[in-house]
Parts: C-alpha cells; sequence; structure tokens
C-alpha cells in the first residue's frame, strides 16, 4: 500500500504550482525588451547616416577624380587645349562616371542631390567640372579633398588651393553649394 503523508502532498503540489507561473514573461519584461531593442535600432540607424554620409562624400571626390582625368586623357594630344569640351562630348566620349545620372536623350548629368553636373571648356588650357547643390558636409569633404586643381570655387567665392577642411567649412556653411573645380 502506497502511505502518502500530506507533507509529501503540500510538496509535490507546490513544484507544480511553482513551474507553472514560471512560464512566459511578464509584461514588464516584454516593455523592458522592447526599449532594450528600441535603443539598439535607433544606435544602428545613427550609424548608417554617419557611414552613407561618408560614402557620399568619398563618392564625390571620386567621380570629380574621374571626370579630370578622363577629360586630361582625352584631350592629351590636342594642340587648341580642351577647346570645344562640353557636358555632351564628355557624356559621348564615356568620361562622366555611371555612378552619375546620365541623361543620354537631354545630354545632362545629375549629382546625388538632383543638381546638375556640368563640365566645360574654362579656355584654352582650362576646363572646369560644375556640381550644384552639394549638400554642407558633403561639400566640406570633396573641396577639402586634394587633387591637381587650379583654382577651387564654393558657392561663388574662390578658394585658395588646395582647399583646406577649415576654408571649406566656413564656404560650404548655410546649406547646399555649388563647386567649381578648375584644372588645367
Amino acid at each position: 500500500m502506497n502511505v502518502k503523508t500530506v507533507a509529501s502532498i503540500r510538496a509535490r503540489v507546490g513544484s507544480r504550482g511553482s513551474r507553472c507561473m514560471q512560464r512566459g514573461a511578464t509584461l514588464l519584461e516584454a516593455i523592458a525588451y522592447l526599449g532594450i531593442a528600441a535603443i539598439v535600432v535607433i544606435g544602428a540607424i545613427a550609424l548608417l547616416r554617419g557611414a552613407f554620409g561618408s560614402a557620399s562624400s568619398n563618392q564625390t571626390a571620386e567621380q570629380v577624380t574621374a571626370i579630370q582625368t578622363g577629360v586630361k586623357k582625352l584631350y592629351m594630344g590636342q594642340t587648341n587645349g580642351y577647346t570645344g569640351l562640353t557636358t555632351t562630348v564628355a557624356i559621348a566620349a564615356g568620361i562622366i562616371p555611371t555612378t552619375l545620372v546620365i541623361d543620354t536623350a537631354a545630354n545632362t548629368v545629375t549629382d546625388a542631390w538632383g543638381g546638375a553636373v556640368t563640365v566645360t571648356s574654362a579656355g584654352t588650357g582650362t576646363f572646369t567640372i560644375e556640381f550644384d547643390s552639394v549638400p554642407t558636409d558633403v561639400c566640406i569633404n570633396a573641396a577639402s579633398a586634394g587633387g591637381t586643381w587650379t583654382a577651387v570655387s564654393i558657392g561663388g567665392s574662390a578658394q585658395t588651393v588646395p582647399v583646406t577642411p577649415a576654408a571649406a567649412q566656413a564656404a560650404c556653411a548655410g546649406g547646399a553649394k555649388t563647386i567649381i573645380w578648375t584644372s588645367a
């Protein structure tokens, strides 16, 4: 015969009850979990914004350098310098990087911010590359990236070459600017 004592029955019932109470999460635990998850997501978004801004700055500097190199290569053997250079010629010659928006029907080029990109002859021995509507953070990095420029203009204001980050910051302040790089 199986004799059970009151103490053993209470111990068994008590252990079952405590197991049932430990299942799942409480509302307070769920709120804490969601709060931590929100903080992680907000932090990730902030890091991504910084990374994308830096990537845009680097990409703009690379695009300008690629256009400059392409134009110099195209006109290398010409005795008349850069006479006749236009955005249309640059598009037809394949000088414009594919990371820019190229409209071959209208012969126009647009940057990532919707500003026009133009390439023109500035005289016999020089040419210009112009980017319109460049945001402030990208403007500072792109203008001070260096290169073999004879002149740089930011928002209509001529800069001393090479453009220092402090000079670029002062010239790029106050919203989107037009940058014109001149090369020989």
